[in-house]
């Protein structure tokens, strides 16, 4: 595999060399070819300003909205622990799949510009809507009565059908925005830098490293500063900053309408994913050879060069795995082809790079699958880990609180510190031992990371029973400290330091090369997946143990509650799932080696 990648990094340059030193055949194709490049010409680093701060400024508004909402629902909507966990689960799982929709639509028909733009505006829209429930009286329930307790509503007054709808209104809204810009806003930096320059190159690389530096000082700046606004000081203003900032993210990002390079939508993925499985099937009386794993044997199957010459793509052989699809590059009768050999109807016959890349696609789904059960560690971050810490005493000095959600900020910081010593200091002693370029493989670091999601729920777990041994047997004395929390929360990090990165590297290397933008949307699917998933968990706990003489282990009252319990349910969930992971990364075959396409000619490398 680092053979592989290392291949293809060499033709890349090799590629980008041939293409500097070729002189045009004549001075009309000089001629058309510099009026191309002025029109083709990218913004840089001249559109990264506003790229940047759009992105900036649309990250800290939307984390900030909702980085404390967990007990904005149970505080202000009085809604009880499960409900108010449930609605967040769904509304990010919704969220989270949104992207998938949005890159579908942008790389279809409307581009990248122009979806996010829309999703920005949309976006603004839901954040409005969701700061008027804390800001008008009508659209949130009335504060509790005198006497009432915080963590038990039988004195507060309930939301009603209006305030929920306009609350749900404004998260719909919301996602909406979120599923055009989250899948567009790389890509389209990305867009701006010349792939075929060593100078655009560079670009691209030191825009990914800005892109997740100014990604991890938003989510600092939202788990303390805006956070601390919404416990300490009003809802109203807390939410209202995140919105102003909002409205400046869309001016900003068009301000530099004119500097952005605009690339034009390619067409939808799904079509040629559809047409490889329609061909297959109308060709599956069809006898396939004994063993065609690598031949391209003319006559037979349907295998076109690539003819983009400004494009570097991934040329990928035919393989015996999954060899029914083979079928559908199978060439059945002289009227599948033209007489220039191209395809004559691509619903009957596509071509082998079809094929494959379908194949590639499939090869995946169990390995995402997987994802969803780890990622459950993580969700519970914004959740219960919120409600835990509401128990706990927060104080840092005498008199400044830390607010309850800001205790994620261990989590963060974790990763803030691994990821260089993972990759500057770990990476390069392992590399020594497995001569492997990244020190272990891809599916290796999304395997710790999944022992990381086990771990990270059984001491969630210890910690509770401890912390509820203690509210129990001393009622009077001082609550744990929430600095007991920072275990669990190092462990959800170290998860997400593993299997989030592992998994976007895995999707960018093992997708096809131009459906990426789907594989990005895919990495966010499998944290809606997560989301769901707590959420049937955490509801079919809450119905079935509870009992006459004991309430269920997800009751309002932690202290009543088994909290612990479903901590170590779902860590026992993680253990299956390990498994079932081995048993994928096992049968798992990596993407085959690239090869440098030169017009009608493939140079393997």
């Amino acid at each position: 595999m680092a053979e592989d990648e290392k291949k293809g990094t060499s033709s890349y340059r090799l590629y980008c060399s041939i293409k500097c030193f070729q002189k045009p055949s004549s001075p009309e194709q000089k001629h058309g070819n510099l009026a191309e490049t002025e029109q083709k010409k990218p913004g840089g680093w001249r559109a990264m300003p506003f790229i940047l701060g759009n992105e900036t400024f649309e990250r800290l508004a939307t984390f900030g909205l909702l980085a404390n909402f967990m007990v904005y629902l149970m505080r202000v909507f009085h809604l009880e622990q499960v409900t108010a966990a449930n609605v967040i689960n769904i509304w990010s799982g919704v969220t989270n799949f949104a992207p998938l929709v949005g890159a579908f639509i942008s790389d279809a028909y409307v581009g990248r510009f122009k979806t996010i733009a829309f999703a920005s505006c949309a976006a603004f829209l839901g954040m409005v809507t969701v700061t008027s429930t804390a800001w008008v009286p009508y659209l949130h329930p009335q504060k509790c009565e005198p006497g009432g307790k915080q963590q038990s509503y039988g004195n507060c007054e309930s939301p009603t059908s209006m305030q929920l709808g306009v609350l749900l209104l404004g998260l719909g809204f919301l996602s909406i925005g979120t599923g055009g810009i989250r899948p567009c806003s790389i890509p389209f930096g990305v867009d701006q830098f010349d792939p075929t320059t060593e100078e655009g190159i560079k670009g691209i690389s030191s825009y990914y490293n800005w892109y997740y530096t100014t990604f991890t000082v938003v989510m600092l700046i939202t788990l303390t500063a805006v956070v601390y606004v919404q416990d300490s000081v009003s809802w109203v203003l807390g939410f209202g900053i995140p919105t102003v900032l909002m409205l400046c993210s869309i001016i900003l990002f068009f301000i530099g309408t004119r500097i952005y390079v605009h690339v034009k939508p390619e067409g939808s993925v799904f079509s040629g994913i559809a047409q490889v499985f329609v061909s297959a099937y109308k060709k599956r009386r069809l006898k396939l050879p004994d063993n065609c794993d690598g031949e391209q044997v003319d006559g037979i199957f349907y295998d076109p060069p690539i003819k983009d010459q400004l494009t570097i793509l991934s040329k990928l052989p035919l393989t015996n795995q999954i060899r029914f699809l083979n079928k559908a590059a199978m060439i059945e009768k002289e009227t599948d082809l033209k007489p220039d050999g191209s395809c004559a109807n691509q619903w009957r016959l596509c071509s082998v790079q079809q094929v494959e890349e379908v194949k590639c696609l499939i090869k995946i789904g169990p390995i995402w699958a997987s994802s969803i059960v780890s990622l459950t560690s993580m969700v519970q971050q914004g959740t219960f880990t919120v409600s835990q810490a509401l128990k706990m005493d927060r104080h840092l000095g005498e008199k400044f609180q830390i607010p309850a959600s800001s205790i994620i900020v261990v989590s963060l910081i974790t990763i803030g510190i691994w990821l260089p010593f993972y990759d500057r200091v770990l990476v390069p002693a392992i590399r020594k031992v497995t001569k492997h370029e990244g020190g272990i493989t891809i599916l290796q670091r999304i395997g710790i990371g999944n022992v990381f999601s086990v771990l990270s729920m059984v001491v969630a777990g210890l910690v509770e029973r401890e912390r509820r041994a203690a509210a129990i047997s001393h009622p009077e004395a001082e609550p744990m400290s929430v600095f007991w929390l920072a275990p669990q929360l190092v462990l959800m990090g170290l998860c997400e330091a593993f299997v989030g990165t592992g998994q976007i590297e895995f999707y960018n290397k093992q997708f096809p090369d131009h459906m990426r933008s789907l594989g990005n949307s895919l990495f966010f699917c499998s944290f809606a997946g997560a989301s769901y998933l707590s959420t049937m968990v955490g509801s079919i706990v809450h119905k079935v143990t509870g009992t006459r003489h004991h309430p269920d282990w997800l009751t309002n009252d932690l202290n009543a509650g088994n909290l612990d319990y479903f901590y170590f349910l779902l860590a026992g969930m993680g253990v299956v799932n390990w498994f079932y992971f081995l048993l994928c990364a096992h049968r798992y075959r990596y993407k085959v080696s690239t090869v440098l396409n030169m017009g009608d000619k493939l140079i393997p490398l």
